[in-house]
């Protein structure tokens, strides 16, 4: 069986070598090539379509990953980008989760989970790193805010959702002016100004 093509693009040279080193020592993949920029691995894509996986640093000199992985997706859309980074960041995991990257793994990965994750994306997974992962999943739940009561959580979650004063005051079996005086203490911890602020920060 053909190996499968991936390209790397990782501006420290060293890294980039070694994770080809481990590529070519797999079964099922080859590293055709390696970039130190995402300039030059768009060129090289616009050449080569027999390209099945792509990993891709964030940061790089220059173009940053995660617009390299737009505009590789724009020339061949079936690549399959996954992130490898030192950042956890959830800026960072969702906007390249969002620019078409199938998975997110943290730069101290072995060289059996580098391999394991493109196997998994052969069967159509998105590995992920397991912070990374708690991240995505806790970006789904309630908002919870330590600083606030249990029961001011509570009502966070429910402005957040756009509710209003009566309908929580219904929800909760609590007096609509209650649920004002909880509304001021939020703000107040959370130094926000309204529930417009509220819904576009947890909702």
């Amino acid at each position: 069986m053909d190996k499968l093509n991936v390209i790397i693009i990782e501006d420290h040279k060293n890294i980039l070598d070694s994770f080809s080193e481990i590529i070519n020592n797999s079964e099922k993949f080859k590293t055709l090539k390696g970039f130190q920029s995402g300039e030059e691995a768009i060129e090289f894509v616009k050449k080569y379509s027999n390209v099945q996986f792509m990993l891709v640093d964030i940061q790089l000199k220059g173009m940053n990953g995660i617009k390299a992985i737009k505009e590789i997706k724009k020339i061949n859309p079936n690549i399959a980008p996954i992130i490898v980074s030192v950042h956890e960041n959830s800026k960072y995991i969702f906007e390249a989760l969002c620019a078409g990257a199938i998975g997110y793994l943290t730069k101290n990965i072995t060289p059996s989970e580098l391999i394991n994750a493109l196997e998994q994306s052969i069967n159509g997974g998105a590995p992920m790193s397991s912070k990374i992962a708690r991240k995505v999943v806790e970006s789904f739940q309630t908002p919870k805010e330590e600083k606030l009561s249990d029961r001011e959580n509570e009502i966070l979650a429910l402005l957040a959702k756009g509710k209003s004063y009566a309908s929580i005051a219904e929800e909760l079996f609590l007096s609509v002016n209650t649920i004002k005086t909880h509304t001021r203490n939020i703000y107040e911890k959370l130094q926000l100004n309204s529930k417009k602020e509220i819904i576009e920060k947890y909702g």
